[in-house]
C-alpha cells in the first residue's frame, strides 16, 4: 500500500510540473535596441576636469515597434546615467548621457545597465578612463605630527 502511494505522489507531481510550464512567446516584431558603441574610453584626464568625465551613448531602435528604456542604472554612485523618458520610435535615434564622479583619482570601468522592451531586455555598457590627480600644492602649511603620537620606525 505505501508503494502505490508513493508511486502516485510521484506521477501527480510529475505531470503537475510537466502542465505548469509557461509558453514562452517570441515577438519578431519587438524593438532592439542597438548602440554605436558599447565601450567609451575617455582616456587620461585631471581630477576636476568636469567636461572630460562626461560622455553620450548613441543607439538606434532598430526593431519595428516602440523602444521604452524602463531603467538605466550605474554600477556605483559615481556613475550617472540619464536616459531617454519618451518612447524612441523604429529607426530613431537616441542619447544616454553618463556623467563621471571626476574627483575620485585612478583609473575605472564602470557599467551602466540599461532595462528596456526590447528583445534582449537588459543591456549593460561601458565607460572607462583614468583620473590624474592634480597637484595640491595651494602654499598651505602641512600640519606636523604631535609628539604624543609614535612614529613609525
Amino acid at each position: 500500500m505505501k508503494i502505490n502511494v508513493i508511486i502516485l505522489s510521484f506521477l501527480t507531481m510529475f505531470i503537475s510540473l510537466s502542465l505548469s510550464q509557461e509558453n514562452i512567446v517570441i515577438n519578431h516584431n519587438a524593438p532592439e535596441i542597438t548602440f554605436e558603441q558599447d565601450i567609451i574610453d575617455l582616456g587620461e584626464f585631471m581630477q576636476y576636469d568636469d567636461p572630460s568625465s562626461k560622455c553620450e551613448f548613441k543607439f538606434t531602435n532598430t526593431g519595428k515597434e516602440p523602444l521604452i528604456i524602463s531603467k538605466c542604472k550605474g554600477s556605483c554612485g559615481c556613475t550617472v546615467p540619464e536616459c531617454p523618458k519618451e518612447p524612441i520610435l523604429p529607426g530613431e535615434t537616441g542619447l544616454i548621457k553618463v556623467n563621471y564622479d571626476e574627483k575620485r583619482v585612478g583609473s575605472f570601468n564602470k557599467s551602466i545597465t540599461i532595462t528596456s522592451n526590447a528583445q534582449n531586455t537588459t543591456k549593460v555598457i561601458k565607460v572607462k578612463g583614468k583620473i590624474i590627480a592634480v597637484n595640491n600644492d595651494n602654499g598651505a602649511p602641512v600640519k606636523k605630527q604631535s609628539g604624543l603620537v609614535p612614529k613609525a620606525n
